[in-house]
């Protein structure tokens, strides 16, 4: 049996279980999948939140899993899917509750900050272990939205239905698309967590699962005929890059096409054009490493800003030790590292950036060293005579 597990450090966890097989979860579904919604609930201003985090932040304890599926039924909205940037596993009061109930009609649902499909996967996890009919009917209503979203291309967009402005694309950015990838993926390749699907919606998944691979496949940029990666976003229907926030331009994406790669490398038996997918990424990798400059933070003065306090900055410094190093962005055509403000102004240095942005925003990182490491048993493992 082969299993991905989908959570917010999806690039750090999936090198260890690339390629092999992997238990089922233990006792009870961890709640690492979460993280990046609670972190959004706690720290990030947001005027369209339904209820606010209370000042002690009480939650359950991870072994409370029966409680915590009870929280994500309350969040979850009449459509089926769920919205972003809450903690599953805060212990809510009375008024939140009704709160949440009165908003079950709203439509702001979406697969950013690991949105639906998290909530998807613990419930499959929970009613696994429980038995208990309501989690596996909410899991049932959460799958009808995934497969309602699926653009007939096999595209998934950021929000569904809302399909204003950047949210319509095709989505790789927070693991949007991939996220859902990642739950079909252990459908077709028998996740014992999903073994309660009945095989008519099994076969359902697997179709959503194999337009979904092609879509990623399409999606990938080429430039005078040589594939490198992956944009953040790409178009819906021409699968053209596309921007999305002010400070998210049109560009080659490092971070989010690692993930990616990593997605097709746990595809058994890859076709010609996945194979070719990999290696062409592996080659763009492998060009676009940066040497000899490593990100410092460090503590700065308390600043308030629209979304945010920050206490701390980032710079550039240059050290001929430092492990290689990856923008997140490269512009397209010329290869530069490039980066944004919000105002949408694109420069070609981090220093460039304003503090907001230069401290909140990762724009450096090192998952492409992920899929390098693992290349050479993924090739070893899929090497033809």
């Amino acid at each position: 049996m082969r299993r991905i597990y989908y959570k917010t450090l999806f690039l750090c966890i999936l090198p260890v279980i690339l390629l092999s097989g992997c238990n089922t979860f233990s006792d009870y579904p961890g709640l690492g999948r979460f993280y990046d919604s609670a972190h959004h609930w706690y720290d990030i201003k947001d005027v369209d939140k339904v209820i606010e985090p209370l000042p002690e932040k009480p939650v359950y304890d991870e072994s409370e899993y029966l409680k915590i599926a009870d929280n994500i039924l309350l969040y979850q909205k009449n459509n089926g899917g769920w919205e972003k940037n809450y903690d599953m596993k805060a212990i809510l009061t009375e008024e939140q509750i009704s709160k949440l109930r009165d908003s079950r009609e709203s439509d702001n649902t979406t697969y950013d900050n690991g949105a639906t499909h998290s909530q998807l996967t613990y419930l499959a996890e929970v009613y696994t272990i429980s038995n208990i009919e309501k989690y596996k009917t909410a899991f049932l209503r959460g799958l009808d939205f995934v497969f309602s979203s699926q653009y007939e291309n096999g595209g998934f967009p950021q929000k569904y239905p809302d399909s204003s402005s950047y949210h319509k694309h095709i989505t790789f950015n927070d693991g949007a698309m991939m996220g859902v990838m990642v739950l079909l993926y252990n459908f077709v390749y028998d996740d014992p967590a999903y073994a309660f699907i009945p095989d008519n919606i099994r076969i359902k998944a697997g179709a959503a699962f194999n337009k979904g691979v092609e879509c990623i496949l399409n999606c990938q940029i080429s430039e005078n005929g040589i594939k490198n990666v992956w944009c953040q976003q790409h178009d819906h229907i021409t699968f053209e890059p596309r921007p999305a926030r002010t400070f998210e331009p049109v560009a080659i994406c490092n971070m989010e096409s690692s993930e990616i790669v990593f997605f097709l490398m746990n595809i058994p038996d890859p076709d010609e054009k996945i194979r070719e997918a990999i290696e062409s990424s592996v080659k763009w990798f492998e060009d676009s490493a940066i040497e000899g400059i490593k990100v410092e933070t460090y503590e700065a003065d308390e600043k308030e800003f629209i979304y945010r306090t920050s206490k701390r900055d980032r710079r550039v410094v240059e050290d001929p030790d430092a492990e290689r190093i990856w923008a997140r962005f490269y512009e397209i055509g010329t290869h530069r590292p490039l980066f944004c403000n919000r105002d949408g102004q694109i420069v070609y240095s981090m220093a460039e950036v304003a503090r907001e942005r230069r401290e909140g925003y990762a724009w450096y990182h090192y998952f492409p060293e992920y899929v390098l490491n693992a290349y050479g048993q993924w090739k070893e493992i899929n090497s033809r005579e």
